[in-house]
């Protein structure tokens, strides 16, 4: 009876939990709209006009926005066509979801914002036709998102199952639950900065009035996705989702370069390469040190450990100091063009 009774009050608990969060959510998303519209209001004022007017800008609008849509959240489709695939298997969604939460952060910071950030400025720019500032954003933005990519990939590689049991470790969550969502983040991994260069290279077509091309090669990176996902399901199981997504994510970013290069949208800089290699080296250097971490608090990561998420933390930011160090040292960035004032 008692345990009954401690179930019962339990659910109950988590019930009531879950509402109280969609309901902050859905409050916090108000805030931020108010916190928006505050400081858009001086260039814009809400008008509400309810006369449909449908003319040429409309139309223009409208033809090269549908495009976009599709191309800009490619990897979520991925990842949800393969949520509905891994559907067919026990618990896979759970263990995919899980390691889709660890990852979309870094392609948020990498990929989204510098996309977001870059557009614009490169729109004024196409449109006075200033090539020498064109290129010079393009190489910057490029050169970032791989300094934010690269690293935050390697250190998921190295340590995708003590994240996933340091972050979701906990209650029901066991340690079986923990090693299958630290497979799916290690290949996810794989095609992080491949994420974040989609972002960025699909900019670079959106700034030039190009939507239907990063469309048309999103449409065959998703189908490329689906067929390898089926294909191989039955016999590697839900693995075989964020290789999928993974390999799918890099023919995007391949097709996407191509494409920038055959119709003279992007050149490399000078010294692009010269600072690739610099920042492959300090992402290496970054590497070993955080490996050396992960092996040196292996105990304290252990998944029945109650601060291992303490310790992961630690982790990562001595990393993250060690590697913008080893950056600085080696001018593999320079802290001024984190700006992007171009």
């Amino acid at each position: 009876m008692t345990n009954l009774f401690f179930i019962y009050f339990s659910t109950t608990i988590c019930d009531t939990l879950f509402c109280y969060l969609s309901y902050v959510v859905s409050f916090a998303s108000f805030l931020q709209l108010l916190f928006l519209y505050k400081f858009v209001r001086k260039n814009y004022s809400l008008k509400f006009n309810f006369k449909i007017r449908v003319n040429n800008k409309v139309k223009i609008f409208f033809k090269k926005l549908l495009p976009s849509i599709f191309s800009s959240g490619v990897t979520q489709i991925n990842i949800l066509v393969g949520t509905i695939i891994a559907s067919f298997q026990a618990s896979a969604v759970s263990y995919l979801y899980y390691a889709d939460r660890i990852y979309q952060i870094n392609l948020a910071i990498a990929g989204i914002a510098i996309g977001v950030v870059v557009l614009p400025q490169l729109s004024k720019h196409i449109q006075t036709k200033k090539k020498a500032k064109i290129l010079l954003i393009q190489n910057k933005a490029l050169e970032l998102c791989l300094f934010l990519s690269l690293p935050a990939s390697l250190a998921l590689l190295i340590a995708s199952e003590e994240i996933i049991s340091a972050l979701f470790g906990y209650g029901s969550f066991d340690q079986v639950s923990a090693f299958n969502s630290g497979k799916a983040l290690y290949f996810f991994a794989l095609g992080l900065p491949a994420f974040s260069l989609i972002k960025v290279f699909s900019s670079f077509f959106f700034a030039n009035h190009d939507t239907k091309t990063p469309f048309y090669i999103s449409l065959i990176s998703v189908l490329v996705n689906i067929l390898i996902s089926i294909y191989y399901f039955n016999v590697v199981g839900f693995i075989i989702i964020p290789i999928a997504t993974s390999i799918s994510s890099w023919l995007n970013a391949l097709l996407l370069f191509i494409f920038l290069k055959n119709r003279n949208l992007f050149y490399f800089h000078g010294v692009f390469l010269i600072n690739l290699v610099k920042i492959v080296v300090a992402s290496l250097l970054m590497g070993v040190f955080f490996n050396f971490l992960i092996i040196y608090f292996q105990k304290e990561l252990s998944f029945d450990q109650n601060l291992k998420s303490f310790y992961l933390i630690l982790s990562v930011l001595l990393s993250l100091c060690f590697y913008l160090i080893v950056s600085y040292w080696i001018k593999a960035f320079k802290m001024s063009e984190f700006k992007l004032k171009y």
